[in-house]
């Protein structure tokens, strides 16, 4: 009998390991904002931050093999171009920012930054909502709520409520601002004091509430007032996707201390990154040996300094600003008892879906399977999985996104509430 991929897949990687929807597509193929699976059929990729400049960027593809032809080591090494990068990324920060570490993954970045906050406070506390993702290191999957940890949580780890612009509105962020000032007064009480509080400045993984600026200004006097710091992680809003500015911090207005990022810096190369300033950075360097063999190799950052190349060049975040404006337009004529609420963040979207008083969790998700058989993809994220995530390619214009809303009105007529 013949092995479907499927079945070599969990005879090889073993069980449980995540693909997207309930028939997974075997992806061969992209270029810009497409996608092709092995029989040829074409989607529309509506949800994945990786190819941030489009899949298969020819930039990008000739820089990683320009420089992989040329030289690839690691930072024990002097090379030029992890320095030239480094010098780029941080002219778009501010803050004081100015030095950085290159990693392979979001995770190591956010990592990283926690022993950064230790090492500048020596406090050990750490702080994060109670609908977050920030990896898959052992330290940062003691902050996903998604799966508990073996054994417990750390006992120096504090989870507040996330934001709710839907079910529980802050308009001035004093409410959340509370719940932080509780959280550290419990880790000052218990010996830990506070070191950090790491958030994604759009909220993505809690569902992308509607947040004006300056919404974390109280939150942002409680922690200074304490001396701790925050944590800004911009794996999903960084690089342009808010469309206003080019990082989520910008546009929800706080300084942070530390900016982590991760999938977009490489296009799809795995490049990621933490960035701070030269008191925080000699703080970290005295008190850890650290060293990341691959982190800040010249291919990866031959990659990332092409995508920030290829962001200015095609004006990449003045087209999330447009066409965001556009898809929130039309979201807001879409129509179905369900649907509770949409919102846009820059090229980041998401549509709320309530039965009644109780999120539309087998709703949104026989919604998500409608639309990639229609061909295109997209998934949910929030605590209920009841808020459709829209999060495409940089390259994502009005046209596509008029194929993507064509189709979801459709979807939404034509889907059925599961049994």
């Amino acid at each position: 009998m013949t092995e479907t991929l499927a079945e070599r897949r969990a005879r090889l990687m073993g069980p449980n390991v995540p693909t997207f929807y309930r028939t997974p597509v075997h992806i061969v193929k992209g270029e810009g904002v497409w996608l092709w699976d092995a029989d040829g059929k074409r989607y529309l990729d509506c949800y994945n931050n990786v190819p941030h400049v489009g899949h298969c960027h020819p930039r990008v593809v000739e820089a990683i093999c320009r420089q992989a032809a040329t030289l690839n080591t690691h930072t024990r090494y002097l090379h030029d171009l992890v320095l030239d990068y480094i010098e780029r990324l941080t002219a778009t920060l501010g803050h004081g920012i100015s030095q950085a570490i290159l990693t392979c993954t979001g995770s190591e970045a956010n990592d990283i930054a926690l022993r950064m906050a230790q090492a500048a406070t020596g406090a050990t506390g750490i702080i994060v909502t109670d609908a977050t993702y920030h990896g898959n290191t052992m330290a940062v999957s003691q902050l996903s709520t998604r799966k508990p940890p073996i054994g417990g949580r750390w006992p120096n780890v504090r989870l507040v409520p996330a934001p709710d612009s839907l079910r529980r509105p802050d308009p001035d962020g004093h409410i959340f601002a509370g719940h932080v000032r509780a959280a550290m007064a419990e880790l000052e009480a218990a010996g830990f004091g506070t070191s950090a509080l790491l958030i994604c400045p759009m909220f993505a993984n809690e569902g992308l509430p509607s947040l004006p600026p300056g919404w974390l200004a109280a939150t942002e006097a409680a922690l200074r007032e304490a001396g701790a710091l925050i944590i800004s992680d911009e794996v999903q809003p960084g690089f342009g996707r808010a469309g206003s500015h080019f990082w989520g911090h910008e546009r929800l207005g706080f300084r942070p201390d530390i900016v982590t990022m991760g999938k977009p810096m490489g296009n799809g190369h795995p490049v990621a990154g933490v960035a701070t300033t030269p008191a925080i950075m000699a703080a970290f360097r005295n008190a850890f040996s650290y060293f990341n063999t691959f982190g800040g190799n010249p291919v990866s950052a031959a990659a990332a300094l092409a995508v920030l190349e290829v962001i200015r060049d095609e004006g990449l975040q003045e087209n999330a600003a447009t066409t965001s404006a556009h898809v929130l337009a039309r979201l807001q004529d879409l129509r179905h008892p369900f649907l509770a609420d949409v919102r846009a963040n820059g090229l980041f979207f998401g549509a709320e879906l309530i039965d009644g008083d109780q999120p539309a969790t087998a709703f949104a998700a026989a919604l998500v399977e409608s639309m990639v058989a229609r061909g295109f993809l997209m998934n949910v994220i929030g605590a209920g999985r009841n808020i459709l995530k829209i999060r495409p390619p940089m390259p994502f214009g009005i046209d596509h996104a008029d194929l993507l809303l064509d189709a979801l009105e459709d979807a939404l007529r034509d889907t059925k509430v599961p049994a």
